[in-house]
């Protein structure tokens, strides 16, 4: 054990800056898939964890107004339900706070926490009796900091989202519109967070809930019921949903909300950033691999006669196999451990919800788990990969044979020859020569080609998703979001439609308002809900981002999202029916659209078809489509005084906003490939160096000058990059548009998202590969170039 342990540390000794590369390639792999595992448990994990602790509901029913309490009774005698919550009377209306404003569901309940699907407090404490109207209007009470019987008004406990858009905090006071057209103040008491879908401004109401006696009085008519279901088996909600759908009616049921649309919108762009850097970990891992591979079966080659020297003083071919799966294993081991360091003393300092996800994941479920597992599995995969070539090692003969068995060099080409005639430098014809030309060089030569190009490819891919990335925000009207603004109707009384486009359009700047309204809609079977959205009109259409088919221009023709298309399990030119406020809604689907939000499941059809169903329907909000240029923030600060209170309007969110950080984990990406690369391009520089060694010392005898024999080991090492950079960056732009549109497709949005790499982006990656290849190839071409002119007997094994 001792002599092996000697040669290992000799070797290494020879061979530092290699072993450097290898340890920060391997560190920089381990920190990327630790990153990964920390964002896919941040984004699952605080959900899950809701969920587990509030017994929550895996079906929530929203039903219309004037369903009574008796009429959904029956939902608990139904197989499968394990527990109702509810039902609640609940009234959706509007809360307002010093300077914002939100839609609201105010949910009537009582002054105890109930057992299924119980709200979370995160800051304050839940309702109690005090907290009623009549208690709260006594002469004696005076304001204070929302404890109970320290109230001038009624209580009310935000959910944690809602309470966060409105600004509001335990003792702040929001205000709701009263039976009187007035406003009632109510005096926040706690802020309590639950696994339901959370407030969307535009989209979904908040959740706030109040005593019954404060729901009689800000909403006496117009209140409808939710009621909770906590199922035994959630694999069963899709028939549950439609059981009990046919109980209540589907006339009455106003939303549907599916415990699976909770969790996926509380994971957002954090399972994007995860599947991202999963991807690129383990692909780096695969280059890794390679590369460690490729080192040591190039050392085998180059060490020979010191193998076959320690085989005949008496080291076993198991010695052998072991000293170099040791030294890789400790290039492994330390890697591992200096990335695991790192992600846990940095990687809360790192920007953005990435630094966040890592802060937290000590906290998260599995986190001891990961952290032992993913280092582990890098460190078998290293090895694992190496273990072929330190085989092969072991099984050189004590007797190495002679390298005269070797065939004799070829004759130049006639296009060598042709070319050294027309007076080209001969380094550049011997050196394509030398990497290309005869069929066991040529053979090592696209081996190395294959090995360096796979780094590259990752590169390419990593570059395609930052261009993506980008793009949503350079080209939003490319991904389905042509509309920088969005101004939303606030008090429907106040304006009429022609007004409101009329103000909207009198900028230079507003290409287009284009109406729009949005009905939850029943799935075909009622096993759940969708968005029927109407946008344009006949006269002023909507520009439709169409991956598939063509827009929608007759009656009853809309475009649907690629979440929509696999939910319904329907495809373009089909049609498909679904129940609209109890009425059916026939639609024929000739397009499929680019779909940003609410997962793709969203079906769009004009403004004209709505009007045909509800002819009473009023846009409830506008699309500011605006010229080139044109900066919305610019615009909507100008537009506002011009509105009034009649128009909320605010910028278009985009899904892509959280995934600005993932730039900082690209570039990370980008770095770790680059060294895993530069050890491939040592390697062949290596490998190129010792099989040519006959042929270099002949070169000299001919009469070329060492800066020409190094121009031929220069140039040899520059065409095996720039073959390895033509095929990886070929290969990465279609695989990074293939994985991004894999993506696009499974997270609902539909393929046709993505966008390669500009060209001279691709360009200079490929000029790095090879003025690199050249740099690093320069120091030892020299030492090359200053050999003897005598064959040792290294030149001959």
């Amino acid at each position: 054990m001792r002599a092996v342990l000697r040669w290992a540390h000799a070797d290494l000794r020879a061979h530092r800056g290699e072993a450097l590369f290898i340890l920060l390639a391997t560190a920089g792999i381990t920190a990327s898939l630790l990153l990964a595992g920390a964002l896919f448990s941040y984004a699952a994990n605080p959900w899950q964890r809701v969920f587990t602790q509030s017994e929550g509901a895996h079906v929530w029913l929203h039903t219309r107004a004037g369903t009574e309490r008796s009429d959904i009774a029956g939902l608990a005698r139904l197989d499968g339900v394990a527990d109702v919550a509810g039902p609640y009377r609940t009234a959706r209306t509007s809360a307002s706070s010093p300077g914002a404003e939100a839609a609201v569901e105010l949910r009537a309940t009582g002054p105890e926490l109930p057992g299924t699907a119980r709200p979370l407090l995160v800051t304050g404490r839940w309702l109690t009796a005090d907290d009623a109207p009549e208690a709260a209007g006594e002469p004696d009470r005076e304001p204070g900091d929302g404890t109970a019987g320290d109230s001038p008004h009624p209580g009310v406990v935000l959910e944690q989202s809602l309470a966060t858009a409105l600004g509001a905090a335990p003792g702040d006071t929001v205000t709701v519109p009263d039976e009187n057209r007035g406003r009632q103040p109510l005096t926040v008491v706690g802020v309590a967070e639950t696994a339901e879908p959370r407030y969307r401004p535009g989209e979904r109401a908040g959740t706030a809930w109040v005593l019954p006696g404060t729901l009689s009085g800000a909403a006496p008519e117009g209140v409808g019921q939710t009621v909770g279901l906590r199922l035994t088996d959630p694999a069963d909600t899709d028939f549950l949903v439609q059981r009990a759908v046919t109980e209540l009616g589907a006339d009455r049921v106003a939303q549907v909300t599916k415990w699976q649309q909770a969790r996926a919108e509380a994971e957002g762009g954090d399972r994007l950033l995860g599947l991202l850097f999963a991807a690129f970990g383990l692909g780096a891992l695969l280059a890794a691999g390679l590369a460690a591979y490729g080192a040591i079966n190039t050392r085998v080659r180059g060490q020979l006669r010191d193998i076959a020297v320690v085989k005949a003083v008496g080291f076993t071919p198991a010695q052998v196999v072991s000293t170099f799966l040791l030294q890789h294993l400790t290039y492994a081991v330390v890697g591992v451990t200096a990335g695991t360091a790192a992600i846990a003393v940095l990687g809360d300092r790192i920007p953005g919800r990435i630094g966040e996800a890592a802060g937290v994941w000590d906290d998260l479920p599995g986190h001891t788990s990961l952290l032992l597992a993913i280092p582990a599995a890098a460190v078998l995969f290293i090895v694992a990969a190496t273990s072929l070539a330190a085989w092969r090692a072991g099984r050189v003969p004590p007797v190495p044979a002679a390298r005269a068995a070797l065939p004799a060099g070829r004759r130049l080409s006639p296009p060598a020859r042709r070319a050294l005639g027309l007076r080209l430098p001969p380094a550049l014809v011997l050196g394509w020569r030398g990497a290309f030309a005869g069929a066991p060089r040529r053979l090592r030569t696209l081996t190395s080609v294959a090995r360096l190009a796979v780094p590259l490819l990752m590169i390419t891919v990593a570059l395609t998703a930052w261009t993506t990335v980008d793009r949503f925000r350079t080209e939003p009207a490319e991904v389905g979001l042509p509309a920088a603004l969005t101004a939303r109707v606030t008090d429907p009384g106040a304006i009429t439609d022609a007004e409101a486009r009329r103000v909207l359009t009198a900028r230079p700047d507003v290409a287009a308002a284009l109406p729009g309204a949005e009905v939850a809609a029943l799935v075909p079977g009622q096993t759940g809900t969708i968005t029927l959205r109407g946008l344009g009109t006949a006269e002023h259409p909507y520009p439709f981002t169409v991956a598939e088919g063509r827009p929608p221009t007759g009656p009853d023709e809309a475009v649907a999202g690629q979440g929509l298309l696999d939910l319904l399990d329907v495809e373009v030119g089909d049609w498909v029916r679904m129940t609209v406020e109890g009425r059916p809604q026939i639609l024929h689907l000739v397009g499929r659209s680019i779909e940003p939000d609410r997962n793709g499941r969203v079906v769009s059809t004009p403004l004209d078809t709505l009007h045909e169903r509800d002819p009473g329907l009023r846009p409830a909000f506008y699309q500011l489509v605006l010229d080139e240029g044109a900066d919305p923030a610019t615009v909507r600060d100008a537009l506002a005084p011009a509105v009034g209170p009649a128009l909320e309007i605010s910028e278009t969110p985009s899904f892509t906003d959280g995934l600005a950080p993932a730039r900082v984990v690209f570039v990370g990406v980008i770095v770790v490939l680059a060294l895993i690369g530069l050890t491939e391009l040592l390697t062949a520089i290596g490998a190129t160096v010792r099989d040519r060694g006959r042929d270099l010392l002949a070169l000299k005898a001919i009469g070329l000058t060492p800066r020409q024999i190094s121009g031929v080991i220069v140039v040899a090492t520059g065409f095996t990059a720039l073959a390895a950079a033509v095929v990886g960056i070929t290969l990465g732009v279609l695989a990074g548009r293939l994985l991004v549109d894999a993506q696009g497709a499974a997270s609902g949005i539909g393929a046709g998202i993505a966008a390669a790499p500009p060209f001279p982006v691709l360009a200079g990656v490929a000029a790095a590969a090879v003025l690199g290849a050249v740099a690093v190839s320069a120091l030892p071409a020299a030492r090359a170039a200053r050999r003897r002119l005598a064959d040792s007997l290294s030149e001959t094994l």
